[in-house]
């Protein structure tokens, strides 16, 4: 997983507009274009964020400094003359490969007219669909680049379990009788109001135990990037990876950029691509952070084909373990799909006793379809 290459032809152009800015009198310095280079390198193919307002938040430092910077950028970029009239943004995409759209704010709040003219920057709007139900191992390595920006995007709402304490809930099941009492005693003659509660909810630990072995490959780094959103979208999530050892990389995910969390995360762990030893695996899980309370009252998702070169015995007395230690065992496996109802390798059907759910995992639509369900699972 090495890190993209980068085009200098694109850099030499970003240097270039701040070069053209300071000429027309904007304090614009070294630091400011670097940190514009810096922000238009994290925008990829079809993502909605855009280079002119990664300039302007970079670039400008004033507001009357805006119209000389829309100006500019209107003749740098999109080489529309300096009398033409000022137009506002509604759209500009800005992706790697040829010619995006872009129009430029107006200064004018109250015009509501858009120019929308090819931007010149070596990029190109991607139009690429993605079909959800496509499987991964039969996606293109543009599809793949596409469909990691969408999981980026999913939605997910971790499980919640329920606590013993209580807290006001006016659809709860039981009535706040102490509460109640309480407003009656400052009450003269008027009935007091019935009150009501229910028991907390808190969210429920998350464990994803990714397989990043080479018979993964087509899925590994889809699944990292799904963890990756489940890791921002809740703070009790832990990620492991393994191959023929456990790698803990929840730290790494701790990034703004989920590509600069996928590199860290391709740099800690030496076995990727490697073999597979599930049971040794999930035995180390269990010994050196389950027993630590890890995994106690947490869902466990493990992320794996099943192919295993470990022992079954092995699989399946860490599996029990796990089992005592955690709320729920999911098992996602791209491969089940393929024999519905039939335990699609060994390993599996070794772990079935122990899994309370099996999941798909093979293709954007079936990610989609257990963010949703997720909420529910704990």
């Amino acid at each position: 997983m090495a890190d993209a290459p980068v085009d200098t032809s694109i850099v030499d152009r970003l240097v270039e507009f701040g070069t053209a800015l300071r000429e027309h009198g904007l304090p614009v310095g070294t630091d400011d274009v670097l940190a514009f280079c810096s922000a238009v390198a994290e925008l990829t193919p079809s993502d909605s964020e855009d280079v002119y307002w990664s300039g302007r938040a970079t670039l400008v430092h004033r507001r009357d400094h805006i119209p000389v910077y829309d100006e500019v950028f209107r003749r740098f970029f999109l080489h529309v003359p300096a009398s033409a009239e000022r137009k506002k943004v509604k759209d500009m995409k800005v992706p790697q490969g040829s010619t995006g759209t872009i129009n430029i704010p107006d200064a004018e709040p109250g015009d509501r007219q858009s120019d929308e003219r090819p931007m010149v920057l070596g990029l190109e709007a991607s139009s690429l669909e993605i079909e959800r139900s496509k499987r991964f191992s039969a996606c293109s390595e543009a599809e793949l680049a596409a469909v990691r920006r969408m999981i980026n995007k999913i939605r997910l709402e971790p499980p919640k379990r329920r606590t013993r304490r209580y807290c006001t809930d006016p659809s709860g099941s039981t009535l706040d009788i102490r509460q109640m009492a309480r407003r009656a005693m400052n009450l003269n003659d008027a009935a007091p109001e019935l009150l009501r509660m229910d028991r907390k909810r808190k969210q429920r630990p998350l464990v994803l135990l990714l397989d990043i072995s080479g018979s993964m490959a087509d899925h590994s780094r889809n699944l990292l990037q799904f963890a990756y959103s489940m890791k921002r979208a809740a703070q009790k999530v832990e990620v492991f990876c393994f191959g023929t050892r456990l790698t803990r990389i929840t730290p790494l995910l701790d990034r703004r950029s989920p590509d600069a969390a996928m590199r860290l995360a391709s740099e800690r762990v030496v076995d990727w691509d490697g073999g597979t030893r599930i049971g040794d695996s999930v035995e180390a899980f269990v010994k050196d952070w389950g027993r630590r309370g890890l995994s106690r009252g947490a869902t466990v998702i493990i992320c794996s084909d099943g192919l295993d070169r470990g022992s079954p015995a092995t699989l399946a007395e860490s599996m029990e373990k796990l089992e005592r230690l955690s709320h729920r065992i999911i098992w996602m496996n791209p491969l089940q799909e393929l024999q519905a109802g039939v335990p699609p390798t060994l390993a599996m059907a070794v772990a079935g006793p122990h899994i309370d759910e099996i999941a798909s995992g093979n293709n954007l639509e079936s990610l989609e379809a257990f963010a949703g369900r997720l909420p529910q699972i704990g």
